[in-house]
């Protein structure tokens, strides 16, 4: 009788549950040998196909041995990493996040990780050596049939631009039934690693007497023994030798230098480096004062049994040394350390700052970086190296992956810039970085002169601990606020295009003291309305429901939602009269009426058409800090936490653009962005001024921002919240649905209307449609659920996830774009 021993491990099936880059609420699963199921952790990325033939790089979020009931799971391609690329920590808070902002966790993979590890495949068209019968095609298929015998393989765009058009399937279709070619997915990896090329000896040169005969051989070719003899002057520095260094220092050519190379008397290598690196003297911190010496004491004694803590300090109180003796603390522990700043621009300042202190300890991620750069920041946090222990950036680097975070500073925590709107996930980076804090047991500190009033509610309620710092910095003090009536001004004819005379005055005043001027006009361009003085048309956008923006200097009309442009008209579209008035002003307009007001001095302009490049920001406000420019004009990125010593006037040239916004939180932001942008001035030596223009100046918050009265808003504008029924006391979840064709939507959100009003009663607001109604062509409506405190939230996003589940049911709302804002701001 035979025996015969089988091995069940070998017939035991393995899987993979993996987050694909695509908004699908579940994970898939794909089944992996027992050699790949070993070898892979939760993390690391592989290659699969997905739908027909795309390949996605997915990411392993399981590893199990149950097979999936409802289909039969494919085979991976092939596996991309070594190690993982996102660690457990991280996979728990972006789980949170996709349930609490009610997305999926492909939304949160796609934003969270550089597009550099979101590998997708391209198709790729080869040729069928077999095929020959030429007369079968027509004459587009023999142009592509042609190309693929000059190369035998081509990418979809390259056949695009053989054909001259868009859309190219139907014929690559007909190809394949032809027999003509056949296609295949290719998956490439898009970061490539900065090599920077070195040069050393060849090892026929390493003695001294080969060295001896090697200057004798050179005598007679002078140029090639002066590199050699500059390379030996360079290796007594003892640090490897950069062939662009060589060939500067000696003054000789590279093409001499790789003819030294061909004939082995020296070699190349090269060692990979980063692309961004910051360089620095780790000098003593700045000696704190007495009150932010208390302040700092305070929050060390709450973080003792509060996780999160409020530091509530006015404009100019060096709140930023505070923070740096904390880091310092944590990074003596060895502790990791993320700094989040609401604007790219104020990266600049801390940058300078920070690096002065703790010298090359600092990286910055945000998205005026690269692909590849913001690649090599993210794994310098992943593998915790030196450069990464304090990271700096905007609301996308709570996803970097930390091992061991022990302080977040989350600076203008008030700050609208920290919630994403577009696209998914539409997540609040401030609250994200408290549950990051909690999931790593790290301390939190928000940092704001006006803070949002959900955090102070929080505060006053317990929740987190709360300190003020009420001084200035060397106790300077607080700006001088005027408010200019300009209602009364225009009446006595006493304003000069937008300026009144009296901050003309005070702008004459501050520039014969040779100090700076920072003039706030929360608009760009040079004026938002072109209108016909005839008929009263207005040039519209054709693919939003919005007025062109008219900007003077490529005289253009542009849209500032989907970016649509054409010239200025000379005339009227709808009477042909050529009478065109502009309405309004911006930035741009501001600045060419302040060159003519004042000639001799330098003007410079802040906003997102002077700063679109990658150093705009950094040039800007460099030449501001070098006092090369005199008048700064500048949008909201002016107002958030810029220090500049020189400035001693601020002037805010329309303030009720603020406040007549349609939005429980205008008041608020109002207060937040007047007081903020005051705070720019006079934060050295002398007292500042402030000169706030308006129609109103009786109105109730610039009153309270003229006396920096923030908790007089706080608490009118709570108990307008408690009355209304608004955040911090009830939650809001938003639902915006969006399609091009107007009766579609309009349907859906009324029976979406009535779903919800079955469940939630009064609580639900609208249907409503936004100032802006159609923007890129789709039409918005908008519906409000309020949450009231003793609601169960997760029960209630259950009832709603219920209610979209069965409007995406019905055939025809599935077109309709269904978006869930939770928190929305």
């Amino acid at each position: 009788m035979l025996r015969f021993d089988i091995d069940l491990n070998t017939f035991t099936i393995y899987f993979i549950d993996v987050i694909l880059p695509i908004p699908i609420q579940k994970t898939f699963t794909y089944s992996v040998t027992k050699e790949e199921a070993d070898f892979l952790q939760k993390g690391m990325r592989v290659a699969v196909s997905f739908g027909q033939s795309k390949m996605y790089s997915a990411l392993v979020f399981n590893i199990h041995q149950t097979a999936p009931t409802l289909y039969e799971a494919k085979e991976i391609h092939q596996i991309l990493d070594e190690k993982p690329i996102v660690n457990p920590t991280q996979l728990k808070h972006w789980e949170w996040i996709a349930s609490y902002y009610m997305c999926s966790l492909g939304d949160v993979y796609r934003a969270a990780v550089p597009s550099a590890f979101l590998l997708e495949s391209e198709t790729i068209i080869h040729k069928n050596e077999s095929f020959s019968n030429t007369e079968l095609l027509s004459d587009q298929e023999y142009l592509i049939y042609e190309a693929l015998q000059r190369q035998p393989q081509l990418t979809l765009h390259e056949i695009s631009e053989v054909l001259d058009k868009k859309k190219v399937f139907p014929v690559i279709n007909q190809l394949i039934d032809k027999s003509v070619l056949y296609i295949k997915e290719e998956i490439y990896e898009t970061y490539k690693p900065k090599l920077v090329k070195y040069i050393r000896l060849h090892k026929n040169y390493q003695s001294d007497a080969s060295l001896q005969e090697l200057l004798s051989k050179l005598a007679r070719a002078k140029k090639q023994r002066d590199v050699v003899l500059t390379f030996f002057q360079l290796k007594t520095e003892k640090k490897p030798i950069k062939a662009k260094v060589l060939s500067e220092k000696s003054g000789i050519s590279p093409q001499i230098i790789k003819a030294l190379v061909d004939k082995e008397i020296f070699e190349f290598y090269h060692i990979q480096t980063d692309r961004v690196q910051f360089k620095g003297e780790e000098n003593p911190l700045k000696n704190l004062n007495q009150y932010q010496v208390k302040a700092l004491e305070e929050i060390e004694t709450s973080f003792q049994d509060k996780d999160i803590a409020l530091l509530h300090g006015v404009t100019s109180s060096g709140k930023t040394e505070v923070y740096t003796k904390l880091i310092e603390k944590v990074l003596a522990q060895g502790k990791q350390v993320l700094f989040l700043l609401p604007e790219i621009a104020l990266t600049t300042q801390i940058i300078k700052r920070l690096q002065n202190y703790f010298g090359n300890q600092i990286s910055v991620f945000h998205s005026k970086y690269s692909v590849n750069e913001r690649v090599e920041v993210w794994n310098n946090v992943l593998n915790t190296k030196v450069k990464a222990q304090i990271i700096l950036g905007a609301r996308s680097t709570i996803f970097l992956p930390f091992s061991n975070l022990g302080l977040i500073v989350v600076d203008e925590e008030h700050e609208v810039s920290y919630k994403q709107f577009e696209p998914s996930p539409r997540y609040n980076a401030r609250d994200a970085a408290i549950v990051l804090g909690k999931l790593h047991k790290a301390k939190v500190l928000l940092g704001s002169a006006t803070p949002s009033i959900e955090t102070k509610f929080n505060a006053t309620q317990n929740k987190y601990g709360l300190v003020n710092l009420n001084r200035r910095h060397g106790n300077v003090q607080m700006p001088k606020i005027e408010l200019i009536d300009i209602k009364e001004k225009r009446r006595k004819k006493e304003m000069i295009g937008h300026f009144s005379d009296r901050l003309i005055q005070l702008m004459n005043d501050v520039l014969e003291e040779k100090k700076q001027i920072i003039l706030f006009q929360n608009r760009r361009g040079f004026s938002p309305i072109v209108e016909c003085t005839t008929c009263g048309n207005s040039p519209q956008c054709p693919n939003c429901d919005v007025s062109l923006t008219y900007h003077k200097y490529n005289n253009q009309l542009k849209c500032h939602y989907c970016h649509y442009h054409r010239a200025m008209p000379n005339f009227c579209g709808a009477c042909g009269n050529a009478s065109l008035d502009t309405k309004g002003f911006g930035t741009e307009q501001i600045e060419l009426e302040l060159k003519e007001l004042f000639p001799n001095h330098s003007i410079g302009r802040m906003d997102s058409d002077t700063t679109r490049g990658k150093f705009g920001y950094q040039k800007i406000i460099e030449a501001f800090e070098a006092q090369e420019i005199d008048i700064l004009v500048g949008t909201q990125m002016l107002s958030k936490g810029l220090d500049f010593d020189n400035v001693l006037l601020v002037g805010i040239l329309s303030a009720d653009t603020m406040l007549n916004y349609p939005d429980f939180r205008a008041h608020e932001r109002a207060f937040q962005l007047m007081v903020q942008v005051s705070g720019r001035a006079g934060r050295s030596e002398k007292q500042g001024m402030v000169a706030i223009q308006t129609y109103n100046p009786y109105h109730q918050i610039l009153q309270q921002v003229s006396t920096n009265s923030y908790e007089e808003m706080y608490a009118e504008q709570l108990q307008d919240r408690w009355q209304y029924h608004y955040p911090p006391y009830y939650r809001l979840i938003k639902i915006t649905l969006k399609h091009r064709d107007y009766n579609k939507v309009n349907d859906g959100i009324n029976w979406l209307a009535k779903a919800l009003q079955n469940v939630f009663g009064e609580h639900v607001l609208g249907p409503t449609a936004p100032a802006v109604s159609r923007v890129r062509n789709q039409y918005i409506k908008n519906l409000m659920i309020k949450i009231p405190p003793r609601q169960s939230l997760v029960k209630t996003k259950e009832q709603l996830q219920k209610i979209k589940i069965t409007f995406e049911s019905v055939k025809e709302f599935r077109p309709i774009r269904f978006i869930l804002d939770v928190d929305a701001y």
